[in-house]
């Protein structure tokens, strides 16, 4: 059964709409919204790892997608399965809170409170500075990173 298809799915669109790429994570959960599929609740967050961690709690089904910034060509999109390995946390250092997703995702795991399925999509940013808008790179990543979510 595909990961889509499958009930009570949780999607966490993570990022800050002024600064163009790192809005990113946030503009795919519109364009999922937009779909308007019955099983999946769409969230739109910062990157604060404390309201992630609450967010999912209880869920056993989430997707997570956030801007990164790992020195990657622009536009480079990174999927893992946190369920089952770490995420490195130079990849999700964009974060002006107190601790990023991957700090997040770790601390949960410690904790015990990772969902049983958490999928994260890594879209790399090309511009992080003040302003609205994604880079041409970074729009496609986007575009690319629905449809894998929609096929999956």
């Amino acid at each position: 059964m595909s990961f889509c298809n499958e009930s009570h799915i949780l999607v966490i669109g993570v990022g800050n709409p002024y600064r163009c790429d790192d809005a990113v994570g946030l503009i795919v959960a519109r364009a999922l919204r937009e779909k308007d599929l019955d099983h999946v609740e769409i969230l739109e967050m910062s990157s604060e790892g404390a309201a992630l961690i609450e967010a999912w709690q209880g869920r056993e089904r989430v997707i997570l997608i956030d801007a990164v910034h790992s020195g990657a060509e622009p536009g480079t999109i990174f999927r893992f399965e946190a369920h089952h390995q770490p995420i490195p946390t130079k990849f999700f250092h964009c974060s002006t809170h107190a601790f990023s997703v991957a700090e997040a995702i770790e601390l949960a795991r410690s904790l015990g409170q990772l969902p049983k399925r958490l999928i994260v999509y890594g879209i790399e940013g090309k511009n992080f500075a003040a302003g609205e808008g994604l880079s041409p790179e970074v729009e496609r990543a986007a575009s690319q990173v629905l449809d894998k979510i929609l096929k999956s």
